[in-house]
């Protein structure tokens, strides 16, 4: 009799949790997504921190590698190059021209009010220098378009959220995480260098030639792959399949070719799916095939429980400044101040924010995700790699980052049920009231004519598109 061999290794463990949860959480998809309203990255992130060192000690991602933190920004590098690929080319025609300015307020001051915002209040908890509080806050001013899908796409957001609004928060989390590295190199060009230099190098090393010359690479082979793809169906030289999945091979390729060239890969990336689309011809050609948003959903979702797994749980302790009650506070200030009072002070300048509902639901959804891990990492390893001593920068910024993080899933991921929650419990003890109720923002809107994420803008301007008051 043969003898029998087990193998319980992580290389064999960790795909059974990851393909265990996934089978599970699609076979009640419908009811968590369409009748629960919790996002899968919420449920995701609970289930790694389940199976992680800090509870069962199923799955240990920091034993995968010698360089934890180096693998954890290659995940997160090709999850968030995925994602803005697909949110590039989601958006309709011409797009970025045609809300230029929605974009340019949204990209710019409000972005850059997230940032000092979150700086401010990290400073304010951890009473580190404003400097290196900048580091770290740069990294949470990007919005997330990962979790942002949670409430831009699906049931709840075709019956409640407006067309126009959700194609310009796609279009904002899909730019924005891009231009985080501007933020973040300003900061760490001061802390390297005096104010001259550091300004200089600001100028030519990150905006001359990793924005610009990304937003360069981006289009050209953007617009190269439309027509060679529009040139290969044409002639019948490309099969269907190699067809839908060439945003996901385009997207590995200039991946490859940014990080070979030292440019920013993640704006290249949403360029580049805004280039592939920009004239509706390949949204059109692929919208209602699924198989770009599955792959996506499952490496998203599969981030999402390795973040769980590497939440660094033993740092939180007061010998690193980061006592579990200044994390709550973080947190809550954070999710609070960093983006509401902005849209509320700047939402008439921006033409796709049309309502105080609008203001409301733009303000609030702006989660902190996937490149908050992604750049939280590559501050560490660009203060490591120049040996700059930035105090607790380097021991600090991936604790307090993952916080953030943790803290934007649980916050955004159960805002809608609660709220759904409390507008039911609300109309029931008010029913006799006026129509004018706080929870009308969740009501029901009727359905436009088109509910695909990509269709176009031009049926939004009507006025079935608004979002309908509580039905007394």
């Amino acid at each position: 009799m043969s003898e029998i061999h087990t193998l319980t290794g992580q290389l064999q463990i960790v795909p059974a949790l990851v393909g265990g949860f996934l089978f599970i959480a699609g076979l009640c998809s419908m009811v968590i997504k369409e009748r629960l309203y919790l996002s899968e990255t919420l449920l995701a992130t609970v289930f790694g921190i389940i199976v992680g060192p800090r509870a069962l000690n199923w799955m240990d991602p920091t034993t995968w590698s010698s360089n934890p933190l180096q693998l954890t920004q290659e995940f997160s590098r090709y999850a968030l190059a995925i994602e803005v690929m697909i949110a590039g080319i989601c958006l309709p025609q011409k797009y970025v021209v045609r809300e230029w300015k929605s974009l340019g307020v949204l990209l710019l001051p409000i972005m850059t009010t997230m940032w000092l915002v979150t700086s401010a209040v990290i400073k304010f908890v951890f009473q580190v220098p404003f400097l290196h509080a900048l580091a770290i806050g740069a990294c949470a001013a990007p919005t997330d378009p990962v979790l942002a899908n949670a409430v831009l796409k699906g049931m709840f957001a075709e019956s409640h959220v407006p067309l126009r609004l959700r194609n310009i928060l796609i279009a904002e989390s899909g730019a924005n995480d891009g231009l985080g590295f501007p933020f973040l190199y300003f900061a760490i060009y001061l802390i390297r260098f005096n104010a001259g230099h550091a300004m200089g190098a600001w100028m030519y090393a990150t905006w001359a030639y990793q924005i610009l010359m990304s937003v360069c690479i981006g289009t050209l082979v953007g617009y190269i792959a439309r027509i060679a793809l529009q040139y290969s169906e044409r002639f019948r030289w490309v099969d269907r399949e190699s067809f839908l999945s060439s945003s996901v091979t385009l997207t590995l390729l200039l991946v490859g070719i940014c990080t070979i060239l030292g440019t920013d890969d993640i704006l290249c990336c949403f360029v580049a799916g805004n280039s592939l689309s920009w004239n509706d011809w390949f949204r059109i050609e692929i919208e209602d095939k699924g198989l770009q948003e599955t792959l996506n959903a499952m490496l998203s979702v599969a981030f999402f429980i390795y973040f769980g797994a590497v939440i660094p749980w033993s740092e939180y302790s007061e010998a690193n400044m980061l006592h579990p009650w200044r994390i709550v506070v973080l947190i809550v200030l954070v999710m609070v101040l960093r983006r509401l009072p902005a849209m509320v002070v700047l939402y008439k300048f921006i033409p796709a924010v049309r309502t105080w509902y609008d203001v409301l639901f733009a303000g609030w959804f702006g989660p902190i995700g996937v490149s908050a891990v992604f750049y939280a990492v590559e501050t560490v390893k660009q203060l490591d790699e120049h040996n700059v001593s930035a105090g607790q920068v380097q021991k600090t910024v991936f604790p307090i980052v993952s916080a953030l993080v943790f803290g934007s899933v649980l916050v955004h991921g159960v805002s809608i049920p609660l709220v759904l929650m409390g507008k039911h419990v609300g109309t029931t003890m008010v029913r006799t009231q006026s129509n004018e109720l706080p929870f009308r923002i969740w009501s029901r809107r009727p359905k436009a004519d088109s509910d695909n994420e990509c269709d176009k803008q031009t049926a939004d301007d009507s006025p079935n598109l608004e979002i309908a008051h509580t039905q007394t």
